[in-house]
């Protein structure tokens, strides 16, 4: 439903007369509140895409006093440091997943590799109390965090020589991961040689050969192209990975209730969209990709689970995480 100018407050009476329900002071019928969002995600991507049609809505919703400006593919920095810019204040708004775990730890616990099977349990467990509890973290952090996230989809792992099929195939394998612990002790344990690397670079790194290949979810896969320089995909949908919406902790304060009730709704059925979009377009891209000549192939990932159990992997989170954090992640993956 649209908010009326009215709704807001009007500054009818003299210039100095504050707007009601905006609490702004505002001289003309012009004034808004222009707030950034910063994503990695290419413009073709869904979770950019309808971040987009987000931000006109928000438009339409407050009659033009709020606006969310969205910049994607990377245009205001790599995640690292967009998300360094929130945290500031420089950047109001941004998306990721991966970086946020340097600065509150149980931030990354839904990257648990193997967690989850099916999106089922992902949707209970994020939109639920696990979703909760990282939240609440991220608040402490002076960052609020939307009630819905996007759907980063699961990651496969992609490779330019050879497929891989077993964890030994891994070894020695130099793998671009994100700046993310859970990635590099995941990849550790399994005999490989992670190397964080911006998404915005990765293309170029692939292309050159400074990794062998990367992890990323189908439909990153098919909108960065990642695909023209990576000759083999195989499905082991070892981690889901998700993006969290964060805005600055004082900037979503200083906004009026009005405008965060029309920001979060927007933005809350952006990421239901998204989530359809993103299990709609992995059916159509590995079609897509297989043309373009990429062999795509089946894992069997119980011996990767073996391994990292055997490795201490799982121990090792679980004391990093901590009793209640991880009680609240088994209570939808099982034990693990």
């Amino acid at each position: 439903m649209s908010i009326s100018r009215r709704e807001f407050g009007m500054s009818v009476l003299a210039a100095g007369v504050v707007a009601a329900g905006f609490g702004i002071q505002r001289a003309s019928a012009a004034a808004k509140y222009r707030l950034r969002y910063g994503t990695a995600f290419p413009n073709s991507h869904p979770g950019a895409k309808r971040i987009m049609e987000a931000a006109e809505a928000i438009k339409k919703t407050t009659d033009g006093l709020v606006e969310l400006q969205v910049y994607p593919s990377s245009q205001l920095g790599g995640e690292a440091d967009m998300f360094s810019q929130t945290r500031s204040g420089a950047l109001d708004f941004m998306s990721t997943s991966g970086v946020n775990q340097t600065v509150v730890p149980v931030g990354g616990i839904n990257a648990v590799a193997f967690a989850f099977e099916s999106y089922d349990k992902v949707w209970a467990a994020m939109d639920g109390d696990l979703g909760n509890h990282v939240r609440a973290a991220f608040g402490k952090a002076g960052l609020h965090v939307m009630p819905k996230s996007l759907d980063n989809g699961y990651r496969n792992i992609t490779s330019s020589a050879k497929p891989i099929v077993t964890p030994d195939d891994l070894k020695g394998f130099k793998i671009r991961v994100p700046g993310n612990p859970l990635w590099v002790t995941l990849f550790k344990t399994l005999g490989a040689s992670p190397t964080p690397i911006d998404f915005g670079e990765l293309y170029a790194a692939l292309q050159t050969k400074i990794v062998d290949g990367e992890e990323n979810p189908l439909a990153l896969i098919q909108s960065a192209k990642l695909y023209e320089v990576q000759k083999y995909i195989s499905l082991t949908g070892h981690i889901w990975d998700g993006h969290y919406i964060f805005a600055n902790g004082d900037k979503w304060a200083s906004l009026p209730p009005d405008a965060q009730k029309a920001i979060t709704e927007a933005l809350s059925q952006a990421a239901d969209l998204e989530r359809q979009d993103i299990q709609h377009f992995n059916e159509q891209v590995s079609a897509e990709m297989t043309n373009s000549g990429v062999t795509i192939n089946k894992v069997d990932t119980k011996p990767f689970r073996d391994a990292l159990r055997n490795g201490g992997y799982y121990s090792d989170w679980k004391a990093k995480f901590g009793p209640e954090a991880w009680a609240l992640l088994e209570k939808y993956s099982g034990p693990l």
